[in-house]
């Protein structure tokens, strides 16, 4: 297994729209295994295969208190939202340091492939129903920081570009 690099926002290609996977084969098996390891290291509770700049529809997710509870979304579609929404504060491993509040559905029924390639339907509320939907906006190409106002995303494009050229000069 191994490590993947992080896209960091305003990356452009945190911006590609995935494509569905055609086929749960080994490749795939192994990008979840490396894509799991990266998000626990990270540490991280989701991870889209868009932010470590592999275009497909893939997700790996582990809300539990323990992070023993990897759950493996291949080409998920959410099926339903509740008309109910929540405000979350929200983060990102491709947005580091920065937490915003986003209102979602509260709750949401998803179908996808396991790891075996396996369709599966759940029902999801709370973080995972927040998680899901936050990582599948990944895959559709939309950071959750476009969920807030122009004025805070450039703030934070400017910060997180600041942090970056600070990051190159130190060699890190």
């Amino acid at each position: 297994m191994a490590l993947l690099p992080i896209l960091k926002y305003p990356d452009p290609r945190l911006h590609t729209v995935a494509k569905p996977v055609e086929q749960v084969d080994e490749r795939i098996r192994t990008l979840v295994k490396n894509m799991a390891e990266t998000m626990y290291a990270a540490p991280g509770v989701g991870l889209a295969a868009t932010q470590v700049d592999v275009h497909e529809r893939v997700v790996v997710i582990d809300v539990s208190e323990k992070g023993d509870e990897l759950q493996v979304l291949i080409n998920p579609v959410i099926t339903w939202k509740s008309d109910e929404l929540q405000v979350y504060e929200e983060g990102c491993l491709s947005v580091p340091t920065i937490f915003d509040k986003v209102e979602r559905a509260e709750r949401i029924r998803f179908k996808a492939l396991d790891a075996h390639g396996n369709e599966y339907e759940q029902e999801a509320d709370g973080l995972l129903a927040v998680c899901v939907q936050h990582e599948l906006d990944h895959l559709d190409g939309k950071v959750f920081v476009e969920y807030l106002s122009v004025l805070k995303r450039e703030r934070i494009r400017s910060r997180l570009r600041k942090q970056q050229r600070e990051e190159l000069k130190a060699g890190v």
